[in-house]
């Protein structure tokens, strides 16, 4: 039957035996992510002002953006219940840089800093650990009109300053902040030739003009990373007793081939994608293959702010979604790679999305049918079409091979895997039977990893609800509660994949040992329909 085939399936990703919650060690901590944008619209409301995404999301009249989005600044106590009620144990969420500091620096918006405050205190009177994102792509405009943002050194004072306001008035909650999220593919999408994310104005959606851009952008996040992080320890750390660290966007990376040329190739992709950032962090400097290929184009560390660097992060967290392979032949480039293809020739390599099973929803008046059915791609371009039918298979040994080559490679520093989870089509069912068996098989990867001796230390859901996305809009979601953004209520509903995470978190659900559709079912989940 189909069950037993879906079944089958996820026994087979998980490749693990059967687990609970109580598997995992008693101080990790399993979450659901957001950020402001994504998530709190009210983008003119007391006294917020513009960010760099609030004018690309409207550039040339595009999209409608963010302005109300899931409208979490006025439902986060709704989402905090909700929270509450699936059992979760913390909450990422991002601060808004122009909700707090208008001008992108002082004054300080009294509004701003109430609307956090309250947040986190919902969710500690709930027993859920805040964890903050001080930067979620959303620069101040003003900033950016100002000198250009993450290209100009100018960056680092104001991020510090930023980061300091928000340490003091936030720091005596919480407990894990992080600097800049997926700092990577951040600056790889964000700056460089031809890209425009980081460069609309107003009235003007320009492009990078610059081959090195990409990297003196980079190397303006670690630099400012370092800063905020630096003043933490001096200022903050002895009292509050928290930790600040860096987050990547991190791909499973594997030779397409056993040649040796392929494996060469993911050496080099390793490198730009991995060393890149957490290089510096660990040990102070960028990699080799990184000085030999670049050049000139790669700014470099003064030797006082290679200390102030090296060392900076208490932990690496980890945005995780699929796993590539990695060949010296010419491929199509994938997304997000695609974005910036001065950055995929400097690695010299091609990026393969190769995806052997894949689910598709077929629907029908009077029942919604899941089908496995089998499919290869050579580029996840052709995977993806639209993005509004973005789609990948989950491939957990992926995650599970970051972390061992984490642990092998950068000192087992902790780890927090911020982001994982899989993108469907927004109004498709409340039944996400592939988004569960996507995060279940991605959890049982982190066990996996632990248990090898990672110390991997929390895992957190992307996304809580569904959100608008940067990539698909309204049309793409993660979420794993649905929101009906056609209600002016903007109603949640959890889908399946919300009831399976509260049941594993409360102990109800022995993952892999029976049927999980029949588990859920027996739980008296009710939310198996179209919407």
């Amino acid at each position: 039957t189909q069950e037993v085939d879906t079944y089958w399936h996820v026994r087979k990703l998980c490749h693990t035996d059967a687990f609970t919650r109580n598997d995992f060690p008693k101080e990790f901590i399993f979450g659901a992510a957001t950020s402001a944008y994504q998530w709190e619209g009210a983008v003119d409301e007391d006294g917020r002002t513009p960010s760099v995404w609030d004018t690309t999301s409207h550039c040339n009249n595009e999209s409608v953006g963010g302005d109300i989005a899931c409208d979490g600044y006025h439902k986060y106590k709704e989402d905090v219940k909700l929270m509450a009620e699936m059992g979760l144990e913390a909450f990422r969420f991002s601060i808004s840089w122009s909700r707090i500091l208008p001008n992108g620096r002082r004054p300080i918006n009294p509004k701003g800093l109430l609307f956090y405050k309250n947040l986190i205190k919902e969710l500690l009177i709930h027993g859920i650990e805040p964890h903050v994102t001080l930067y979620h792509y959303d620069l101040p405009q003003s900033l950016e009109d100002e000198y250009g943002g993450w290209t100009n050194r100018k960056i680092i004072e104001d991020f510090t300053a930023f980061a300091d306001v928000c340490f003091r008035e936030f720091g005596e909650d919480v407990k894990l902040w992080t600097t800049i999220n997926e700092a990577t593919i951040f600056a790889i999408s964000s700056y460089g030739q031809g890209i425009k994310f980081g460069h609309c104005t107003p009235t003007n959606c320009s492009t990078g003009n610059s081959c090195m851009e990409t990297y003196i952008a980079g190397h303006n996040m670690l630099l400012a990373h370092a800063s905020a992080s630096n003043l933490y320890k001096l200022k903050y750390k002895s009292k509050q007793r928290g930790s600040v660290g860096l987050s990547i966007f991190a791909f499973g990376l594997s030779p397409y081939t056993n040649s040796i040329d392929d494996e060469i190739a993911t050496e080099r992709a390793k490198a730009f994608l991995f060393g890149w950032m957490l290089k510096p962090l660990v040990f102070g400097d960028y990699p080799d293959e990184m000085k030999r290929t670049l050049g000139s184009r790669l700014p470099v560390f003064l030797a006082e702010e290679s200390e102030q660097v090296k060392g900076s992060s208490d932990f690496i967290g980890i945005i995780h979604y699929m796993t590539l392979y990695v060949t010296n032949r010419p491929y199509p480039l994938v997304f997000p790679l695609n974005t910036n293809k001065v950055f995929s020739a400097d690695i010299g390599a091609y990026m393969i999305c190769k995806p052997s099973f894949f689910f598709i929803i077929h629907q029908s008046k009077k029942a919604s049918q899941l089908v496995l059915a089998d499919k290869t791609s050579s580029s996840l371009d052709t995977a993806t079409g639209n993005s509004s039918s973005f789609t990948f298979e989950p491939t957990p040994w992926g995650l599970e091979g970051v972390l061992e080559y984490l642990k092998q490679s950068y000192n087992n520093l902790p780890i927090y895997i911020l982001e994982n989870g899989r993108p469907m089509k927004h109004d498709s069912m409340l039944q996400d039977t592939p988004r569960l068996v996507y995060i279940q098989a991605y959890i049982g990867a982190v066990l996996n990893a632990i248990k090898n001796g990672s110390d991997t230390r929390g895992y957190f859901v992307w996304s809580l609800v569904d959100l608008y996305e940067i990539e698909g809009g309204y049309k793409l979601s993660f979420g794993i509660n649905y929101v009906n953004f056609s209600d002016s209520g903007l109603k949640r509903t959890p889908k399946l994949s919300a009831s399976w995470y509260t049941g594993f978190l409360n102990g109800a659900i022995d993952v892999a040992s029976q049927d999980i559709i029949t588990q859920l079912q027996q739980n008296n989940f009710s939310g198996s329909f179209s919407v």
